[in-house]
């Protein structure tokens, strides 16, 4: 039986007649259509073969000149990724997505004014009179990130590399503002990561949210070079091991091991952690230990807390506000210091959401011991913060940050430094 070309020219005219977006919802669906066009277009090749009258070569030119048009339409489309909000790359399984944010931060300092950082670092905060009436306006904490998945036969191979513009500067030291820096870069493929991102030490779910760009003190915050493998049992925990910060001059990468189990209420974590710090020449192994825990105490409200006791590392990657560790002849004395970090969110609406947040670092060094008497007696001894803000979201993907933020220093002969400070926010973010 003959193809009734009155027929397929209806069903042409209604497959062109439909949305794109109806056409290439998904990857699957894309192909199908494509596939089915090409069949279409077949048995009009053999139509026009058969039936070569005059009468039906404008009908059949036109069907054609139709089907050419949704091929070319369907070769531009974008097709879904199987990333939220991503999309799928042409003639390709990967999916692709693009975000980030167009961040200012104006900051605003009442009592005391750390140098060589325009966000907050009360661990440098300047001792006795308190200096204040710094302001100052900046960009630098806009992002772009890029993350990709590509399903493979034993699951999906992901990668990500994101960058911001931030630089922070000590002291006594020159440097320059506004350069791209590398946060994340990364590939993680059948449970192992390699590459750079928040160390396996880190809490980042527990972490309270702040206007702030640095938060408060207290907590593990480093993003670290590593290779990592996550054993995840769902009925009982996520296990992950971890090889962290092999840099110049260390024998031995750092190891961190860790315990995160979820419950109907929240989540708890437990780590351990074995780090290298070494200068010039002298390397000296340190300990950490870490715990944190969020809880649901209501629908909206989530409460946070860490607790973190971590020989003193030189970067501060696994306790920020810690001492350095200092060279004492031919020995290498590091700090033992406690973190503190408590945090308390809640949503109250779809346009806007609070929070709080205290951390805390302690030293367990006194005046006397051989690390004070070689560091010196104005290193810390404690550093306090707290933190309260807002996010108001007034239209889709903007959102309006404020907090007052204040804190004090405390040094090892009994000085002190506080800081109090008011940071506004606005910032556009994109997928």
């Amino acid at each position: 039986m003959k193809p009734n070309p009155l027929l397929l020219s209806l069903l042409a005219t209604g497959l062109c007649g439909l949305p794109l977006a109806a056409q290439a919802q998904s990857a699957q669906d894309f192909e199908a259509l494509r596939n089915e066009l090409k069949a279409l277009r077949a048995e009009l090749d053999q139509i026009k073969a058969r039936q070569p009258a005059p009468s039906s070569a404008p009908a059949a030119s036109a069907w054609s000149e139709r089907i050419d048009a949704v091929e070319l339409r369907q070769k531009d489309a974008v097709v879904l990724g199987d990333i939220p909000g991503s999309f799928r790359l042409p003639d390709s399984e990967t999916s692709i997505r693009i975000y980030g944010q167009a961040e200012a931060n104006l900051v605003k300092d009442f009592k005391g004014t750390a140098p060589g950082d325009i966000f907050s670092n009360v661990m440098e905060q300047p001792l006795g009179a308190s200096r204040s009436g710094k302001m100052a306006l900046t960009a630098q904490t806009s992002r772009l990130g890029l993350e990709t998945s590509t399903p493979t036969s034993n699951g999906t191979f992901n990668t990500k590399v994101e960058t911001d513009f931030y630089a922070s500067c000590s002291a006594d030291s020159a440097c320059l503002r506004n350069r791209l820096r590398l946060r994340h870069a990364y590939g993680e493929y059948a449970g192992w990561l390699v590459g750079q991102t928040w160390s396996t030490f880190v809490d980042a779910d527990n972490s309270p949210e702040t206007v702030d760009f640095n938060g408060p003190p207290g907590f593990p915050g480093g993003r670290m070079m590593q290779v990592r493998y996550t054993y995840d049992i769902p009925a009982v925990a996520k296990f992950q091991f971890a090889l962290e910060g092999l840099n110049d001059g260390i024998k031995f990468p750092n190891f961190v091991a860790r315990v995160d189990k979820t419950f109907d209420w929240g989540s708890t974590n437990i780590r351990l952690l074995s780090h290298e710090q070494h200068i010039d020449g002298v390397s000296k192994r340190g300990l950490g230990l870490g715990l944190g825990a969020g809880v649901k105490i209501s629908s909206t409200s989530t409460l946070m807390a860490q607790y973190s006791l971590v020989d003193g590392d030189a970067d501060a990657n696994y306790m920020t506000g810690a001492n350095y560790p200092v060279l004492d002849g031919k020995t290498l004395r590091m700090d033992r210091s406690q973190g503190f970090l408590l945090g308390l969110g809640n949503v109250f609406s779809d346009k806007l959401r609070g929070m709080a947040s205290l951390g805390v670092v302690r030293s367990r060094q006194r005046l006397g011991d051989a690390y004070v008497n070689t560091y010196g007696a104005q290193g810390n001894r404690q550093l306090l913060q707290w933190h309260v803000g807002m996010y108001y979201l007034p239209i889709k993907n903007v959102e309006l940050g404020s907090e007052l933020l204040g804190g004090r220093r405390t040094t090892f002969d009994g000085s002190k430094g506080d800081l109090l400070r008011l940071n506004l926010q606005a910032r556009y973010l994109f997928n």
